[in-house]
């Protein structure tokens, strides 16, 4: 029995912002964020949108009426949370309206919930392989405006369904994983921007990137040939060349690595950062992208998530797999954008749910996403599908 990922949804904003503009109004030569940090445009997330509408919008593209009755796990991925205690998963299982039967709970360790949402899925279907389970990654990067983390910024969700026979990516059930108390990037209740040191955060990624592979390689005897292609988690693209960059060499197979990277950072450079689901939106980008991946290749993942936890794993592409079908959801979503000036950027970045509380309305009226959220009323969050 294989397992592993059988379908993934897309989801950002209808907004972005030009890295080239916000170098122009930052002082800043527009290189250095477009070349400097490999950004060309970022997701700038309304109102009307948070990770529970965006995680919605991003399943609904993929599930069918069976896939929703045959779910019986719900893993939301996340580090932008809706409530201190009510996970953002049971809004997404009430919304798309899967099965009452399914667990459904949420997942925090910064960037890196995804991935422990996609190791838990795994498991359950090796003990029960009828389940279904949904996997959501959804996220707002946030660092403040006139920042140095401003650059990457970034918001959206992506939506896995694994099951057994998976038609997109077969996983191998091999990893390693490595883990340290450090203050990379963190974020305080009081907060609603992250605190980074961003300089030290890029080294610590590399060093658990590193570490990881190592620990791959040594404990199930692989070598970087025996990876046709490899994802990373992409806070900004650059980021992933600098690791990628320390385990290869001049040679012919290295080159190739670094031409399947360029696939894979097309729709990272194009939306920005999605925490939770940066990993799994350069898995797509080079799953539709690539011109020379095949079905049996076998992929490396790394994933990582501040504070800090890092994990390389592999998969190999399914037989079934569809690349057209995968860029044509992304590519749609991102060619319908609406690009934003700076100020009206800064405008919309200060606007959302006060933390202080008290009843909020917001207008949808120009928000055509199935799923959107109304505001805030004695405390609840209020939560429309406009197809309803």
């Amino acid at each position: 029995m294989t397992i592993g990922i059988d379908k993934m949804g897309f989801f950002t904003s209808d907004y972005y912002l030009d890295m080239a503009d916000l170098a122009n109004a930052r002082g800043e030569d527009p290189n250095k964020y477009l070349i400097g940090i490999g950004q060309k445009n970022q997701a700038v997330i309304p109102p009307t949108q948070d990770v529970v509408t965006m995680a919605a919008n991003a399943a609904a593209k993929i599930l069918s009426d069976d896939d929703k009755q045959a779910i019986d796990m719900v893993i939301f991925g996340t580090e932008t949370g809706v409530d201190n205690s009510k996970s953002a998963a049971i809004y997404v299982q009430s919304l798309l309206g899967i099965s009452n039967s399914a667990r459904s709970f949420e997942i925090k360790q910064a960037c890196y919930g995804g991935t422990a949402g996609v190791q838990m899925a795994f498991d359950h279907i090796a003990m029960h392989p009828e389940s279904k389970v949904l996997v959501l990654a959804a996220d707002i990067a946030r660092y403040g405006i006139g920042t140095a983390g401003e650059v990457t910024q970034g918001g959206g969700a992506i939506a896995m369904l694994m099951s057994q026979d998976p038609k997109i990516l077969a996983l191998d059930n091999q990893s390693a994983f490595y883990s340290e108390n450090i203050m990379d990037f963190w974020r305080p209740f009081y907060r609603r921007d992250a605190i980074v040191d961003g300089h030290y955060s890029t080294d610590i990624y590399i060093d658990f990137f590193n570490q990881t592979f190592k620990d791959y390689s040594a404990k199930y005897q692989r070598t970087l040939s025996d990876f046709s292609a490899m994802a990373f988690h992409l806070p900004f693209t650059k980021m992933g060349l600098k690791a990628l960059r320390t385990v290869i060499d001049d040679g012919a197979h290295s080159q190739q690595l670094l031409k399947e990277f360029d696939h894979s950072k097309k729709y990272n450079a194009l939306v920005g950062n999605l925490y939770t689901g940066s990993l799994y939106l350069n898995l797509l980008s080079l799953l539709a992208n690539s011109k020379t991946l095949q079905p049996g290749d076998r992929i490396g993942l790394f994933s990582y998530g501040s504070g800090a936890q890092g994990e390389f794993y592999s998969g190999t592409i399914a037989p079934e797999i569809q690349p057209q079908s995968l860029a044509g959801q992304v590519e749609q979503v991102i060619a319908n954008r609406t690009r934003l000036s700076v100020p009206e950027y800064e405008a919309m970045y200060a606007n959302g749910l006060p933390n202080a509380g008290g009843d909020v309305t917001f207008d949808a009226a120009d928000d055509d996403s199935r799923f959107v959220l109304l505001g805030r009323q004695a405390d609840q969050l209020v939560y429309r599908d406009q197809q309803a």
